[in-house]
């Protein structure tokens, strides 16, 4: 799992290999010169990840996979579900720790997509029911459609015994927002380097910025979920707007460079009050630190909240499949 901590140098490579059966010698001064670059190349590797180091930077992160997508709208999949603990951690999209009803769900490399399905949530179903889980961690040796369930989410659907079911998923559109949304600043952090993590958004994100002398500036999402500004974005405090797949907006202001600590905003990614039973976007705030916006369209809010998505019905749809990482394009 990345988490965003120093890189590690890559190995050097290995010396080249003679035609089989060849027979034939390189030249000597070819060798030196071969050697020679090979040295140079390692130290140069070496230098990068000392100044990576003292700057706070954190590695580069792996290409998704050709086609990778986080599941979105309201497609329903067929795959299969093992189960497994994270022992209260987080996972590979960084979260402090697993979510206090240990509901969550590790994705392959195709569907966790460099990190574009964290925060999202999936209705899966079994023999026995539907369970909603959070996406929370990656799966490195999961083909497309295997979904590695907590060992408490896998129970909700089948008898444990079993190890392995069929199941059906699909994304939860628009769930149920605990609370305003979260930042935290990656450790290490400065207003030369900076990384943050963002939570409680419900969908998965499309885009975090962050204001910076009177115009955004984008921020690359990294694999492991923090959003990275590697030549920093000033002292702070910031005003940082998210958007998620399906077109919800919301921008806070006052999040203060306090790496490790959980910043609790006063916006919503979408909805109003904790239950968030429909779409319709929230007021702005008559507060002048803090609003909040949303492109999509919402049922009026006296129609009661839908179940579950189904493949005929009107989800909104999601602006992007696939929200590559920046850094990784």
């Amino acid at each position: 799992m990345t988490d965003g901590s120093a890189p590690h140098p890559s190995s050097p490579a290995g010396a080249e290999r003679s035609p089989a059966g060849s027979g034939r010698r390189r030249a000597p001064s070819r060798a030196r010169r071969r050697l020679a670059a090979a040295g140079l190349a390692v130290l140069a590797a070496v230098v990068a990840v000392t100044l990576a180091v003292r700057g706070g930077a954190a590695p580069a992160c792996a290409a998704p996979p050709v086609g990778a997508a986080p599941p979105v709208g309201a497609g329903v999949h067929t795959g299969k579900a093992t189960f497994y603990d994270s022992k209260g951690a987080g996972g590979n999209c960084s979260r402090p720790a697993a979510p206090a009803n240990r509901l969550y769900v590790a994705l392959g490399p195709g569907e966790y997509a460099a990190g574009a399905s964290c925060g999202g949530f999936l209705d899966v179903t079994g023999p026995r029911g539907t369970v909603r889980v959070l996406v929370m961690d990656q799966c490195p040796e999961c083909a497309p459609g295997h979904l590695d369930l907590s060992a408490e989410a896998f129970a909700r659907i089948a008898d444990p015994v079993q190890g392995v079911v069929r199941v059906t998923y699909r994304a939860v559109v628009d769930p149920a927002l605990p609370g305003p949304l979260t930042f935290r600043i990656k450790e290490g952090a400065s207003q030369w380097w900076f990384a943050v993590l963002v939570g409680d958004h419900g969908n998965p994100l499309r885009s975090v910025e962050v204001r910076q002398n009177g115009s955004w500036r984008a921020a690359d999402r990294e694999d492991y979920n923090y959003w990275l500004i590697p030549s920093g974005a000033g002292p702070g405090p910031y005003t940082i707007r998210v958007t998620d797949v399906y077109g919800h907006r919301a921008t806070a202001t006052g999040i203060r460079m306090a790496p490790g600590q959980v910043q609790r905003s006063t916006v919503r990614m979408y909805g109003a009050g904790t239950a968030a039973t429909t779409t319709r976007p929230a007021k702005p705030s008559r507060s002048p630190s803090v609003r909040a916006t949303s492109a999509a369209a919402s049922p009026s809010p006296s129609t009661p909240s839908p179940p579950a998505p189904t493949p005929s019905s009107s989800s909104p749809a999601p602006l992007v499949e696939a929200a590559a990482p920046g850094g990784c394009a």
